[in-house]
């Protein structure tokens, strides 16, 4: 059975990023929109738009915009459309492929440039004079330059979305796609900087040449644990705040919804038996901070099985992780360690956890299945075994989404003027995100808010901002 039949068994949720716009000629009858609009719904699509662009005495133009589960599912749509009698499909356009046309960030001045005075301001002369003194005065640079609300968002295109090592160009949208979030969420100008190798010392020496016209360094996609050993060189060599978003910024959403998914299920995080599926840079650093935050009774599992120290198989980080969550040696498969488990927090690759296992875990068990775009479990099933569920899928509640944190996050950094970023401040965050919840608006589908609202970056940045000791 293809994942459309099973779709008409127990309907597959439709995605804008499948979005579709068919043009269509058509003979000039009245009741031609109707049938489009059935055709499209008989297929599985969501009809979001038809519009009668053109009208003739021998035809009419038709543009129907919808939305499908998948590439095949939108080919099965258009299909649909075209078998509807004397209808014919001109042309099918990709609205994903449509809005990244040009990309999707640009540079934009500040300040007028429309006289000569102006000009001799922000260029040539005035403009030497501002640079004589920041040669002076180094530490002013910040405050006289874009440096100070300025991001690089650094990559190497080896460990992209769920895509794998598809390389810097391939990269390159996601990058764009992340400066516009820093922009749109905290007024925070980045810029994607996609770097042709995948050398952990010459990304080291890049990131370093080119950090002083930058207040911060977002490293994005790196695969581990080349990762580690490039953010911790950055971090000691650098005098700006260096953040790895697929591990602190994951760790501090993770953080901020496993306490209010707690706060459901009435347990604390102390005495709380906590699984970790997959041992890489997203799973290294939530158990790093699940650990500074006060859990004592962790588990990682990863493909060589429940890490355990005296593996001497493992890579050096992984061993460290072994040693930091079990002490005592464990060992076996993931549904050995969910035995009794309050907590799963899966961040490792599709179908690793079966439903059923569920029902072995604790009362009231806590289920966060994050990976993409496919989850670790069945989520359908899953929804009737786990007290509190979460995904990193839109269409599905409590999403897991880095966009709550790294906004918010920087704009605090900058803002301070921070050289580093801190436990403290990570904690700090994932605090103030998880307070963003109120009594009021906490239950078991609401367990983190809306990436859209407009208090979360606030709050998240007045954190930082404090634990920066500036608040």
């Amino acid at each position: 059975m293809t994942d459309l039949d099973s779709a008409r068994h127990r309907p597959l949720p439709t995605s804008a990023s499948y979005g579709i716009t068919v043009r269509l000629y058509a003979a000039p009858s009245p009741s031609v929109v109707g049938e489009l609009a059935t055709a499209v719904g008989h297929a599985g699509g969501l009809v979001t738009a038809i519009d009668v662009s053109e009208s003739r005495s021998d035809r009419i133009t038709v543009d129907v915009s919808c939305s499908a589960v998948n590439g095949e599912h939108a080919t099965e749509i258009v299909d649909a459309m075209r078998a509807v009698p004397a209808v014919t499909v001109h042309r099918v356009s990709d609205r994903t492929f449509l809005l990244h046309l040009g990309g999707k960030i640009s540079v934009q001045p500040k300040v007028p440039l429309r006289t000569r005075d102006d000009l001799s301001m922000a260029y040539t002369p005035g403009v030497g004079r501002v640079s004589l003194a920041l040669a002076q005065h180094p530490e002013d640079v910040a405050k006289l330059t874009i440096k100070g609300n300025c991001v690089a968002v650094v990559t190497d295109g080896s460990a992209v979305l769920g895509l794998g090592n598809i390389g810097p160009g391939a990269a390159l949208p996601v990058m764009e796609g992340k400066a516009a979030l820093f922009k749109r969420f905290a007024d925070i100008d980045a810029w994607p900087i996609c770097l042709d190798t995948q050398d952990a010392d010459e990304i080291v020496r890049v990131v370093q040449a080119i950090s002083p016209g930058f207040g911060g360094i977002n490293l994005e996609d790196i695969s581990a644990p080349r990762c580690f050993e490039i953010e911790r060189r950055l971090r000691e060599t650098l005098d700006i705040p260096v953040f790895h978003d697929d591990q602190h910024g994951t760790a501090i959403v993770v953080f901020a919804a496993l306490t209010n998914a707690l706060r459901c299920v009435a347990k604390e995080i102390g005495s709380a038996r906590i699984v970790v599926a997959g041992g890489g840079a997203a799973g290294t650093a939530i158990v790093s901070l699940l650990v500074a935050g006060g859990a004592r009774n962790i588990l990682v599992w990863d493909r060589e099985g429940i890490l355990a120290p005296d593996d001497a198989t493992l890579n050096p980080s992984k061993r460290e992780l072994a040693a930091l969550t079990n002490p005592a040696g464990v060992t076996g498969d993931l549904q050995s360690a969910l035995q009794g488990a309050d907590v799963f927090i899966g961040v490792s690759g599709p179908g690793v956890l079966r439903a059923e296992w569920i029902s072995e875990m604790a009362a009231s068990p806590v289920v966060f299945a994050l990976a993409n775009p496919d989850p670790e479990v069945d989520v359908d099933a899953a929804q009737h075994l786990a007290a509190v569920l979460a995904t990193g899928r839109s269409d599905y509640p409590n999403q897991i989404n880095n966009v709550l944190a790294f906004p918010g996050v920087f704009r605090g950094l900058l803002d301070a003027r921070a050289s580093e970023v801190t436990t403290a401040m990570l904690l700090s965050a994932a605090s103030a995100l998880a307070h963003c919840v109120s009594d009021e608006q906490l239950n078991a589908t609401y367990i983190v808010p809306s990436v859209f609202d407009p208090a979360v970056p606030k709050a998240v940045a007045a954190a930082v901002r404090e634990a920066a000791g500036n608040p």
